[in-house]
């Protein structure tokens, strides 16, 4: 009997109970970073070395961060599921809680490619530095999808809207574009769950189940509704 696919989206808010912080809690700063500053194509040209320190410190953070109980408890829905995890995060924390389909909208910070090719992608534990080279002779760049880049893997998790039976977003609150779009693409029969402390705005309907807690709590109701 094939298992039914539940596809969670996955945002900040899940990663913040593992001390990890959010965009939206810090008034659009990042460890005191403006966002525009650290995280855009024209940043990396206006100031290399500033991107690269911020980017090194958050590697450092994830490093030391644990993967908490939504992390866990999505990985768990696996005895029961087929489960695809598709993150906005650009840490590990859903690999290293023990889920094993993992798709990674916005990069992922333990990797690094090319500033002029990025097919050229390589595992990074350390900093980036400078002068650090890729294959092709180009600065090494954080392997992150900077805002005002194009989200390649999009596509490919628009496709998952229509080859799941439950679509469910956790910790996040729907503001960033294109992924807040993938709940516009689920069909309307579709069973869809919005857990988060905020529940977002967003259209209500008879297929909407919204759990207003944070991630840790609000995944362990998902689990008593979908595993009676």
């Amino acid at each position: 009997m094939n298992k039914k696919h539940i596809v969670v989206l996955t945002g900040a808010g899940v990663s913040a109970e593992s001390g990890l912080k959010t965009f939206r809690d810090s008034d659009g700063l990042w460890n005191g970073y403006n966002v525009y500053d650290v995280a855009t194509p024209g940043a990396w040209k206006k100031d290399p070395q500033l991107v690269l320190e911020f980017y090194n410190a958050r590697r450092k953070d994830v490093a030391t961060a644990i993967p908490n109980e939504a992390h866990t408890g999505l990985a768990a829905l696996e005895k029961d599921f087929k489960v695809t995890i598709v993150t906005q995060n650009i840490d590990d924390l859903h690999e290293r809680g023990g889920s094993t389909n993992v798709l990674h909208l916005h990069g992922e910070i333990f990797k690094m490619r090319s500033e002029k090719n990025d097919s050229l992608i390589y595992d990074i534990r350390d900093d980036i530095q400078l002068g650090d080279k890729a294959e092709d002779g180009a600065q090494l760049r954080p392997h992150i999808v900077w805002f005002e880049e194009p989200v390649p893997m999009i596509e490919k998790a628009v496709a998952l809207m229509y080859d799941c039976d439950y679509f469910v977003v956790v910790g996040t609150s729907l503001q960033v574009y294109p992924a807040a779009s993938l709940l516009h693409y689920a069909p309307p029969f579709l069973p869809k769950f919005i857990i988060d402390k905020k529940i977002p705005e967003v259209e209500r309907s008879a297929t909407l189940t919204l759990i207003e807690k944070p991630a840790t709590e609000g995944v362990k109701e998902l689990r008593k509704i979908l595993v009676p």
